[in-house]
């Protein structure tokens, strides 16, 4: 592969990963507008509406079979309805640094899920991974008891209750891996979200007079096509070049760019104990997605 070739594959996907770190900031800053099902139900409309003819034009194959359908519907529930209400209603209490910072545990759930769940065996520094991630969570909590930290411990907790979720959707994706085109999949999933979604948004429909305010109505296409759609893109269009051990590092760019944009853009603190925190969960994200000697 040319190393120029490489390079355009790193820059996508740490565009991918910076694009969802960023939306940590977005769905706090629309999660104080708009009612949380309301949010999620317009952002799956949306990206339906741009999924259905990238995939009838890049994906022009017949409906997934039935027990796909199944799977991708148990996803669309914990990957984007039970993640979307942890993520939108944790950031109306707590900050967008710190849930950016909690969203990075991710790895290291998905590690202990594989474990108890899927019955694999972690190697060593999978269980670092986790305990670091756990220091990171405990270093975030004990700064809030002393008062060093201005984000919100039901928040956090509602926003890992969101991680949980995510997690039991990339276990599940495991399933029907190489089943169903991304493209397709990522369509019946918020296919099925909005349909979940749909009892709890329309009694609120009135709520999206809001988004006569122009900047409010691009924050949410915004959120829809970069969360929904983009980032899928991106990240998969450089999974073709690098593999998945070595695309798992560039994960780090979340709780990066999470921080930055709630400390540049939203003025939040970075207090000492974010640092630490900081620290902690940046190294559990490099040590569980590290492509180990013998991986594929």
């Amino acid at each position: 592969m040319k190393p120029g070739g490489l390079g355009v594959a790193y820059l996508q996907l740490a565009a991918s990963m910076a694009l969802v770190g960023a939306n940590v900031a977005v769905a706090k800053l629309l999660a104080e507008a708009l009612p949380i099902p309301m949010i999620a139900f317009l952002r799956c409309v949306l990206a339906v509406l741009l999924l259905w003819p990238l995939a009838r034009l890049l994906e022009p194959v017949a409906r997934p079979s039935g027990d796909v359908l199944r799977n991708l519907a148990w996803q669309a529930l914990f990957g984007t309805v039970i993640y979307n209400a942890g993520l939108l209603a944790g950031l109306r209490l707590t900050s967008a640094l710190e849930g950016g910072l909690v969203l990075a545990s991710l790895p290291a759930v998905v590690a202990l899920g594989s474990a108890f769940w899927l019955r694999e065996r972690l190697a060593r520094p999978q269980w670092i991974a986790v305990l670091l991630a756990a220091f990171g969570m405990a270093a975030m909590t004990f700064a809030r008891s002393a008062g060093d930290a201005a984000g919100s411990m039901l928040g956090n907790a509602l926003i890992f209750g969101g991680v949980v979720g995510e997690a039991l959707y990339v276990l599940l994706a495991r399933r029907i891996s190489g089943r169903v085109g991304v493209i397709t999949a990522s369509l019946w999933m918020q296919i099925f979200s909005a349909l979940m979604l749909a009892p709890f948004a329309l009694p609120d429909i009135g709520s999206i007079a809001a988004l006569a305010d122009p900047g409010l109505a691009g924050l949410l296409v915004f959120h829809s096509v970069t969360a929904s759609v983009l980032c899928l893109l991106l990240w998969y269009a450089g999974l073709q070049r690098v593999g998945a051990g070595i695309a798992g590092i560039f994960t780090a760019f979340l709780p990066a760019t999470a921080a930055l944009v709630a400390v540049v853009i939203l003025r939040e603190a970075f207090t000492a104990s974010h640092a630490i925190g900081f620290a902690l969960m940046m190294l559990s994200v490099l040590i569980a997605t590290w492509p180990r000697r013998g991986s594929a």
